[in-house]
């Protein structure tokens, strides 16, 4: 299964629109809450501009962008890890993603009703937070409960086990996310099988008007001062502007219609980076006159690993790895010119792919 950025939210905020401008999946978008009672998913093509200065060196017959899945999940609400609007069955969708984007509502319209009945983007994600706290805490709980029954049999693992556990619920009793608990790599494995929501990583983009897409607005203001102590980033995105540019079948309509509204390029473009770079994942690229192709790598993955990504066979049979790094390649001009100023290196089954390496896999099945 693909990784996956799940898209959530409070009800109206804007994710759908958001997730239509990315995505090869059209989804239904409307003004009424809890209108959709299902999780829309779409792979999206990850922006790169060294693809294009990679075909300056090496013509080719066609050249394919690397991709990311996303998901759009239907607007919570208070109450959702109770059931409230569905909520449950959509949890249940974000416990399957491996990173957040969270949508929040800084604009004003008159015409599209606020669930709460204002526009409070810090308490919109206050409320989003503390559904999936709420959730955690019911994992965490059964956990511990499991874990009581081992140890009183003398398992010292599970008693441990416990502790630790413990001390999560009440890091989640604090209101805090599963994320910033300090643990060590061995005591955080005891969460790992609970797949926790508030222990994936998050980024937050403020859906702002037309008019605040470049400066935003107080209400940006009011979210970057609320987040300022979580590791994390803030995106401003004006979704609808955003959606009208995607509409544009002609590339110089749209180039017109960015620099009208003063952006050099769609805020969708760094969402989908920022989102990329949120799941750990890093890009190589293969070159040759039949196809230039960005690949999806987990940060830290092998030679061998990257060459299982093109082909399961090209991992059991890898022998070497011959590697040019993007930048001495498009700053020297071909792969004979890499050779030339050594450049050019071979290497092993414990090489770590590094983003932007040019491989080329020798192997034998």
């Amino acid at each position: 299964m693909p990784l996956q950025c799940g898209i959530i939210g409070i009800t109206n905020s804007g994710k759908t629109t958001l997730f239509n401008c990315i995505s090869n999946t059209r989804a239904e978008v409307t003004s009424f809450a809890f209108s959709s009672n299902r999780s829309n998913i779409g792979m999206v093509n990850v922006p790169d501009p060294r693809l294009k200065q990679l075909e300056k060196y090496q013509p080719t017959e066609k050249v394919v962008p690397t991709t990311v899945e996303f998901v759009d999940i239907p607007g919570l609400t208070r109450g959702a890890s109770q059931g409230e609007g569905m909520g449950n069955q959509f949890l249940a969708d974000i416990r399957n993603t491996d990173a957040l984007i969270h949508v929040l509502r800084c604009f004003d319209d008159e015409n599209l009703t606020h669930v709460d009945g204002s526009v409070d983007p810090v308490r919109d994600k206050e409320t989003v937070d503390l559904e999936l706290q709420v959730k955690d805490q019911e994992s965490v709980i059964k956990k511990i409960q499991c874990l009581e029954k081992m140890s009183r049999s003398g398992d010292r693992q599970a008693k441990h086990g416990m502790e630790v556990l413990q001390a999560l619920q009440a890091h989640i009793e604090e209101f805090q996310p599963a994320r910033t608990f300090q643990a060590s790599p061995d005591d955080r494995k005891w969460m790992s099988d609970l797949f926790l929501l508030t222990d994936k990583p998050v980024l937050y983009v403020c859906n702002v008007d037309a008019a605040s897409a470049i400066d935003g607005n107080r209400y940006v203001e009011q979210v970057k001062e609320a987040v300022k102590d979580e590791d994390t980033e803030v995106l401003v995105i004006a979704a609808a502007m955003e959606a009208e540019i995607a509409e544009l079948e002609d590339e110089n309509d749209r180039r017109v219609f960015l620099e009208d509204a003063g952006l050099s390029e769609p805020g969708v473009n760094k969402l989908i980076r920022s989102a990329y770079n949120l799941l750990k994942l890093r890009t190589f690229f293969t070159v040759g006159p039949k196809e230039i192709r960005a690949w999806t790598i987990r940060e830290g993955m092998t030679a061998p690993q990257a060459a299982g990504v093109i082909h399961s066979d090209m991992e059991r049979g890898f022998i070497r790895a011959e590697v040019m790094k993007y930048t001495d390649f498009t700053e020297l001009g071909s792969e004979q010119a890499c050779k030339e100023k050594g450049k050019f290196f071979v290497e092993g089954k414990n090489y770590v792919v590094e983003d932007g390496d040019i491989l080329h896999i020798r192997f034998n099945v």
